[in-house]
């Protein structure tokens, strides 16, 4: 069973690889049977299963920002997750059909709740 310290240390390892577009490094500390949930406005409006969905997804994303930085604000510890508020800072690499138009500047809060199991982290949702 993971301490809190080695809860956070994990998180830290994949929001920092995260903002260095370093899939390789997002991908360490997650379980192979990894779930990944994206929800905004309350919706899931992406789910995926499975660290190989997982990485094609991640790949896939790096092309749409051409700098992003999340940057961890708070930290709350529970018996079942981890969940960080987060300040995002992202600039559009290309026009994309929502609207968003390429150098554009995005800025949001959010929070990423994280749950592990066997000593790796088996969900993340990140909720705006």
């Amino acid at each position: 069973m993971l301490t809190n310290q080695q809860k956070q240390s994990q998180i830290e390892n994949y929001v920092q690889a995260y903002n260095a577009f370093d899939v390789a490094g997002m991908l360490q500390d997650l379980h192979p049977e990894v779930v990944f949930k994206n929800i905004a406005n309350g919706e899931v409006n992406m789910e995926l299963a499975g660290v190989e969905a997982f990485e094609n997804q991640a790949n896939q994303a790096k092309a749409i920002f051409s700098e992003r930085q999340q940057t961890i604000t708070q930290i709350d510890f529970s018996e079942e997750a981890v969940t960080i508020q987060i300040d995002y800072e992202g600039v559009v690499a290309q026009d994309l059909p929502n609207g968003l138009k390429a150098g554009q500047e995005l800025k949001l809060n959010g929070r990423s709740v994280f749950k592990f199991a066997k000593g790796k982290i088996i969900e993340i949702q990140d909720i705006s």
